[in-house]
């Protein structure tokens, strides 16, 4: 309306920044520019300009205003949708900028300017920017930029920035053209993924690595294996595998702890690649376990002095924390031939050698440790047949295969048959009857000896049951049941033999368990803890084998057993020239002192016999007395020799 200003239908607020806007335009003679917004009838919203220029006289003096009012509401409209789009921009954790054909930077939110180091002052860290722009325009294919069709291109650029920390950038360029194909501008997305890419590389690290040494893995290994393999194929240069094994490491870590056995292994595994060349891939495949790639190495005199060396590297006094410790090594060698790469594929061919080089170390450990054993065909077909033989014996169990003889323990005063020997036989459907010595390591190897040992003893009781019906034996009869540390070690192995005794209702005094003095010895705290529960329960104990162990008078003072079986060793020479006679003599008086009862083994002589009586031992067993037989023969034969 005339006489009213044009912001006078303009909301409140509106209306009083308006009107100070211009006062303050009249008070400096200045032009006046001011935007408000008028409401229509329908609800909608009309954003009005108003522009008005000083009208001034030859003496400088203002004499009015004239102007123009524009509706920008289609301006306005657009202008606040960019500030939306700039804020949202700035929200994101990706840095986005826009520049033109020639690099000039046209657009960076606040995270590109972070991540460049662009200064808010205009002109300032222009070559920070440059460098940053230059860089993607390096990395993208030349194709891209002459190429009309193709306008997006993603990987990954380097940029170091202000910091100069080098980032690794996941970059997305999409490139803007013209009508006739011309670029016009590059709009870049970029995505700092170097935290990523370095927990990435990390983990790749750790899955092929050893976390104790930082030597490779089992993994790494059989890759570089593989290829070493594979270029042997076409370069026919021979490849060799060492298998190192650290002897009596378990030894370390029961006595003394793992923390000096792992830095006995970090120790080991620097010397080892020490004394190898930078060429060879040195890795930690197990415990105690490292294995070496000599890569180029085909001579079998050469692989052995090179095995040697690593031998002599690993062997040795160390101190570890205030403790002496003496180091020696197994190793296996085994290596690759055309008949090998010719049947099999590199991987395959790589696992298999692996293979052969542990075979050969376990040679070595069987040969008395500390030695150097090349691979050969025979210990390959051992070990198949050592294999078969496992996944046989598990057959075996469920199949009835297995069966029990039993020796008689005759007493050396009256003669009487004071007990027996469960002794454990296999029926092979192939091979015949075999004894425990050729397979009870497989059984302990695969955890059968549970199982096993668990039918032994019910079958052992049931079997005893049955010559107690018959009236073939008296309750002071003993039955004698090998039992193994691995059995032993089992927190339930007390309940499922009480179990055995209740149902076939013996007493527990009936039941005598053996045990190694081997056994006795390596025990860290289990099996003398299960054996002193049997006890209290009223089980008998033996320890067998007595004189085969490293500390026998140490075994006699902590482990108060029922009986002392002397190992046949002693008894093969006695009343021969009275040579064991000392010996045995003071082993029957030290048992005796000790409230133990002497059984002598292998006793397969009238002479023998004999003078273990006059020597005072109290039961004797052997071939002499009486051969291993089948339950139902040792209660016939009971029946025999009491009605002689």
């Amino acid at each position: 309306m005339v006489g009213s200003a044009p912001w006078v239908n303009a909301q409140p607020a509106e209306r009083t920044a308006a009107e100070r806007a211009w006062q303050l335009a009249k008070q400096t003679s200045s032009n006046f520019n001011f935007e408000f917004r008028l409401w229509q009838p329908t609800g909608e919203v009309t954003w009005v300009l108003v522009s008005l220029q000083a009208k001034k006289d030859n003496a400088g003096r203002v004499t009015g205003y004239v102007g123009t009012a524009h509706d920008v509401t289609q301006a306005v409209s657009r202008r606040v949708l960019s500030e939306q789009l700039i804020g949202l921009l700035d929200a994101s954790h990706d840095a986005i900028l826009v520049f033109d054909r020639a690099g000039s930077l046209m657009f960076a939110n606040d995270y590109a300017q972070q991540l460049v180091g662009k200064s808010e002052t205009p002109g300032l860290n222009d070559a920070a920017v440059q460098t940053f722009i230059q860089a993607i325009r390096d990395q993208i294919p030349r194709e891209l930029i002459s190429s009309t069709t193709s306008n997006r291109w993603q990987g990954e650029v380097g940029f170091r920035g202000n910091d100069s920390i080098m980032r690794t950038l996941d970059v997305v360029l999409q490139i803007v053209r013209d009508a006739n194909g011309a670029i016009e501008h590059y709009s870049a997305i970029a995505r700092d993924i170097t935290e990523a890419k370095q927990t990435q590389e990390e983990l790749q690290r750790q899955a092929t690595h050893d976390a104790l040494t930082n030597l490779p893995n089992r993994v790494l290994f059989l890759r570089k294996l593989s290829e070493a393999l594979d270029r042997s194929r076409t370069l026919k240069r021979g490849v060799t595998v060492l298998f190192v094994d650290l002897d009596k490491l378990k030894d370390v870590n029961d006595t003394i702890g793992h923390g000096v056995g792992d830095q006995l292994i970090v120790n080991m595994a620097k010397r080892l690649v020490s004394a190898t060349r930078p060429s060879d891939v040195v890795a930690r495949i197990g415990g105690d376990e490292f294995v070496i790639l000599c890569d180029g190495l085909g001579d079998e005199q050469i692989a052995m002095d090179v095995a040697n060396r690593m031998r002599a590297a690993v062997t040795g006094q160390q101190i570890l924390q205030g403790f002496e410790i003496e180091t020696s090594a197994s190793i296996g060698i085994a290596m690759a031939n055309s008949a090998l790469l010719s049947e099999m594929s590199s991987a395959d061919a790589a696992v298999t050698l692996l293979h052969h080089a542990d075979s050969a170390m376990y040679r070595a450990k069987q040969r008395g440790r500390g030695r150097c054993e090349m691979y050969s065909e025979e210990m390959s077909a051992n070990a198949r047949e050592k294999s078969a033989l496992s996944s046989q014996l598990e057959r075996a169990l469920a199949t009835d295969q297995l069966f029990l003889v039993y020796q008689p323990i005759v007493s050396t005063h009256t003669g009487r048959t004071a007990g027996a020997e469960a002794l454990l036989r296999w029926q092979h459907p192939d091979r015949g009857v075999l004894t425990p010595p050729i397979f009870l390591s497989l059984a302990e190897e695969s955890g059968l000896i549970g199982p096993i040992g668990d039918w032994v003893t019910r079958q052992a009781c049931n079997d005893m049951r049955t010559w107690l019906d018959a009236g073939a034996i008296d309750g002071s009869f003993v039955m004698h049941i090998n039992v193994s540390a691995r059995q032993l070690g089992d927190a339930t192995f007390v309940e499922r033999t009480m179990a055995a005794l209740h149902d076939t209702m013996l007493e527990p005094h009936q039941i005598d368990l053996e045990v190694t003095e081997t056994t006795l010895l390596d025990d860290k705290g289990g099996v003398v803890r299960t054996l002193n529960a049997l006890k209290r329960h009223g089980v008998k104990m033996s320890i067998d084998d007595f004189g085969t162990g490293f500390s026998s008078l140490v075994n006699l003072r902590n482990f108060v057993a029922d009986y002392l079986k002397l190992d046949g060793t002693f008894i093969r020479d006695i009343g021969n020239q009275g040579a064991d006679d000392p010996i045995v003599r003071s082993v029957i008086q030290l048992a005796h002192s000790l409230n133990m009862s002497v059984v002598a083994e292998w006793v397969t002589t009238q002479d023998q016999a004999q003078r273990l009586r006059l020597l005072g031992c109290d039961f004797v067993q052997g071939n002499f007395v009486g051969e291993p037989i089948l339950a139902r023969d040792f209660g016939t034969k009971i029946v025999q020799t009491r009605t002689s």
